[in-house]
This record gives C-alpha cells, sequence and structure tokens, in this order.
C-alpha cells in the first residue's frame, strides 16, 4: 500500500539574483500530503528535462501551482506588452499541453492563481494582463507589506453557481477567499465552466466541461493553512481523492485518505 503521486509544478527561480533553480512553496507540498493525502513530487517546469508523456506516467494527478511569472500572451494570441510583466515560457511550454492531455485522459489536475490561468489558456481562453485597470474591478492583488498571514487573509467572498460542481464541493452558494493575483480571465476557453466569481465580476472558480477527471481550478491560494480552512480543506480532500480513483485505475494499489 503507498500513496499515489501527485506532481507539483515547480517555478523557474534564481536564487539570491544568481543560481538558477526550480522551486516549489512548502504549503503546496503541505496541501498535497496532510490533506489531500498524495506524496508530493516536485517538477521542473521545463521541457529540456520532462516530458509530458513522461509525467503522465509517473504521476497519478498534477497541482498547477501560482507563480510570478504570467502565461505569454501569445499562448493565446496576443502581443506582449509591459502590462503583461514576467514570463516563464519553458513553463508555458510543459504545462498547457499537459492540461489538455489530462483533460483528455481523464486524469486529476488541480489549478491555482497561474494554474487557473493556464487551464483556461490551455483550453483556448485568454487573459487580461491587468485586472485593476478595468472599469468597475477592484484591486486583486496582494498587499505589498505586511505579514504572511496579512497577505493571505481572507479578502473578499466567491459566489458560486446555485446547483454546481463548487456548490456541490463547498456546501455553500458562498465562500471567503484570498486574493494574491494581477491577471485574470477575459474569455473562458472551450469547454471551460465559470462556477463562481468574485463581487466585481472575475471569474475565481472553473472546470472543464464533459472532461472524464477531476479538473477544477481556482484563482485564489487554497494552499495557504489548507488543513485548517473550510473551503481549502474539502477542495484538496476531493482532488486527493480523484487522485486516488485514477491510480486504482491504473493498477495501482493504494491507501486510503
Amino acid at each position: 500500500m503507498k500513496r499515489p503521486v501527485v506532481g507539483i509544478i515547480g517555478n523557474t527561480d534564481l536564487i539570491n539574483g544568481e543560481y538558477p533553480a526550480f522551486t516549489g512553496g512548502r504549503m503546496n507540498a503541505e496541501a498535497v500530503a496532510d490533506v489531500a493525502g498524495c506524496m508530493p513530487l516536485l517538477i521542473p517546469p521545463h521541457p529540456n528535462f520532462v516530458s509530458v508523456a513522461e509525467l503522465m506516467e509517473v504521476c497519478d494527478g498534477f497541482l498547477l501551482t501560482g507563480g510570478r511569472p504570467n502565461v505569454h500572451p501569445s499562448e493565446y494570441g496576443e502581443e506582449e506588452t509591459a502590462a503583461h510583466g514576467a514570463f516563464d515560457r519553458a513553463r508555458d511550454a510543459v504545462t498547457l499541453p499537459l492540461v489538455r492531455a489530462c483533460v483528455e485522459a481523464g486524469q486529476p489536475f488541480l489549478g491555482i492563481c497561474r494554474g487557473f490561468q493556464e487551464v483556461n489558456v490551455a483550453m483556448g481562453g485568454t487573459l487580461h494582463p491587468e485586472i485593476r485597470e478595468l472599469p468597475g474591478r477592484m484591486n486583486h492583488r496582494m498587499p505589498p507589506e505586511g505579514t504572511l498571514e496579512e497577505k493571505f487573509a481572507l479578502r473578499h467572498p466567491v459566489t458560486l453557481c446555485e446547483g454546481g460542481v463548487f456548490h456541490a464541493l463547498f456546501g455553500a452558494p458562498e465562500v471567503m477567499t484570498n486574493t494574491l493575483h494581477g491577471q485574470g480571465i477575459k474569455a473562458p476557453g472551450a469547454r471551460v465552466v465559470i462556477d463562481g466569481r468574485a463581487p466585481d465580476g472575475t471569474p475565481e472558480a472553473l472546470y472543464v466541461k464533459d472532461a472524464p477527471g477531476f479538473t477544477l481550478a481556482v484563482q485564489w491560494h487554497p494552499e495557504y493553512r489548507a488543513g485548517e480552512d473550510p473551503v481549502s480543506r474539502p477542495l484538496f480532500e476531493a482532488f486527493g481523492e480523484a487522485v486516488r480513483r485514477f491510480a486504482r485505475s491504473r493498477g495501482k494499489t493504494v491507501e486510503a485518505a
């Protein structure tokens, strides 16, 4: 008996401004291990080192994490501007085809923040480079100063579609979430269902329609204190159960949560 494996998509980083590294936040691994009940495995997000086929063979599910670099606008047919910020083209080259392959294979993934945006772009959707500049929109970025607790504090409600996937998962029509993002969905991709929105209309929760597997993604950061938060915990528990089901469908013997 063993835990199923969740590949955590890392980020390209430069430690102390000079040492190249692939990194992943500890809270992502904690949420996967302690709440989803799976074994976390950090994935270097670069096509020189991993392929989609290899990742899907080794891992039973994927956590598409947040990250400062944004999906390059050329991936959704737009020109790069200063408002689009920094990019990670290597991660784009791994995650976008990975999402599409997982959707078709029924292999589970959970998208968080940038991962939420990756799912939309992978399915043909587009993004706003800076949603706070749009008329009537609030500032969804994290506070520039303060403690970690203050940056990840719950800041706005998300209204869920009545009778939808997230409504059923959380058992409530509205939930409170943190918010630490600058970009947001402009147009949903093919089969992308927006299942929850912030008060200003910004999409906050989605899934891929008619996908055979778990395809939920959220614009907030549920990995923060996932075991304590009443919204984060059921999300990661549901993800973990989906990963176990998929692992068993491949003939693996995995332990219960």
